[in-house]
């Protein structure tokens, strides 16, 4: 049993536990430059990401010069999951103080889980080669548990708690999707200010926003007692 107030923490992948804004671009560039458009950079990338590889290669298009037919978007979509699954974690890496804020709460004995609408084989593959996984009690990912279960759903958040035993969950995110997941199963959401934001940090909702992971374990301390 876990002296932590919360036995259960599932974090997001993209922009939380990982900046993965620079490979994702790179796969992105490359499907865009393939049907002839013009590429998009790092920082607008960042603000595509969310919801998974669909969605963001919808919001590429869009941003581009519009969207394509379904044909076209079938071929890009393979062809940036292709380079993708090649070039994973070239440029990307664990955010400052993350991983010994992991290794805080693992010593506190809570569980931890990865709950991120990216495709499983992919957010296991970047961890494997970042040397994360093992912190890690579940990994799942936007496909996991089948059409229509990824964020914001609550069924993940459902299943992490079921697969790590626990019964008290918080969920550390960065985007909308995190929130409305979060609310809909009843948990608290922390938002990292530094990830990639769907919209506002201050219209979230989220009940608390750090800057630095140094912060995550005390505010996870202040919403157990406030709730």
């Amino acid at each position: 049993m876990t002296d932590f107030p919360f036995d259960t923490i599932g974090f997001d992948l993209d922009g939380t536990l990982v900046d993965t804004a620079p490979d994702l671009c790179g796969a992105v560039n490359h499907a865009l430059v393939q049907v002839g458009r013009a590429p998009v950079t790092p920082e607008v990338t960042r603000q595509m990401i969310g919801g998974g590889t669909r969605a963001m290669l919808t919001r590429a298009f869009e941003r581009t010069g519009g969207m394509v037919g379904d044909g076209e978007f079938t071929t890009a979509y393979d062809t940036l999951l292709a380079y993708y699954e090649q070039n994973t974690s070239q440029h990307s890496a664990p955010y400052p103080g993350l991983l010994a804020a992991l290794d805080q709460l693992a010593a506190s004995g809570s569980k931890l889980a990865v709950v991120t609408n990216k495709m499983e084989r992919f957010a296991r593959k970047l961890l494997d080669e970042l040397g994360m996984s093992a912190r890690f009690a579940c990994i799942l990912g936007g496909d996991t548990l089948g059409p229509g279960r990824a964020k914001p759903a609550r069924d993940m958040i459902d299943e992490a708690l079921r697969q790590c035993g626990g019964t008290r969950f918080a969920m550390v995110g960065d985007a909308s999707f995190d929130v409305r997941a979060a609310r809909a199963a009843g948990v608290p959401c922390v938002v990292y200010a530094l990830g990639y934001h769907d919209m506002p940090v201050a219209e979230l909702g989220a009940d608390a926003v750090i800057e630095h992971f140094d912060e995550l374990v005390p505010s996870l301390e202040v919403l157990a007692r406030s709730r």
